[in-house]
């Protein structure tokens, strides 16, 4: 039986402004939130009513993998919750294993631009903009992209053992990476 990798990433309602600062995470609400899960083969789409549906999910996981899932979605998320999601959950954070080896953190549209030829199509700002205009699909569409961007990041690492970034000075990197597909 196949191991059910579930990539994740959410949007938020406020900002952190808004919430009261960067350690009021809780309270900046999820907007939506996406998955994609190996096993089902799918994306699905998460509102704020169904946050629980989501952390099921993840629970279920045989591995979460997101960018910057642990210090940021996850916190957002146990704004609904109990549960100590770091701590209940597998989870490859690919920005806390590039920080590791980089010893910095790194944005996920500089790795994406410089190894795959594909960036962001926007950022969580716009995505709070978009919440209160409401428009809500486009939030879907920008978090569905974040997820695949993050997938395709986590596989080409996984096969070939580094990855590509762009650094401050605007020069491509190699970073040797050691996550595997399973």
């Amino acid at each position: 039986m196949s191991r059910d990798i579930v990539y994740f990433d959410l949007e938020t309602q406020r900002t952190a402004n808004d919430a009261g600062g960067w350690d009021r995470k809780r309270d900046m609400l999820m907007s939506i939130g996406v998955t994609y899960s190996t096993k089902l083969g799918e994306y699905r789409i998460y509102s704020e009513k169904n946050v629980q549906a989501l952390v099921d999910q993840l629970l279920r996981a045989d591995l979460v993998v997101g960018f910057n899932v642990i210090n940021f979605d996850y916190e957002v998320l146990m704004g609904y919750t109990i549960l100590d999601l770091p701590h209940q959950c597998h989870t490859l954070d690919l920005l806390v294993e590039l920080e590791k080896v980089l010893g910095h953190r790194i944005k996920l549209d500089s790795v994406a631009t410089a190894t795959l030829g594909v960036g962001k199509t926007g950022d969580g700002l716009d995505a709070i903009r978009w919440w209160r205009e409401g428009r809500v699909l486009e939030i879907a569409e920008y978090c569905c992209f974040d997820v695949k961007c993050t997938k395709l990041v986590h596989e080409f690492g996984a096969e070939h053992g580094s990855l590509r970034y762009t650094d401050k000075f605007q020069r491509k990197q190699s970073v040797a990476v050691s996550w595997g597909r399973d």
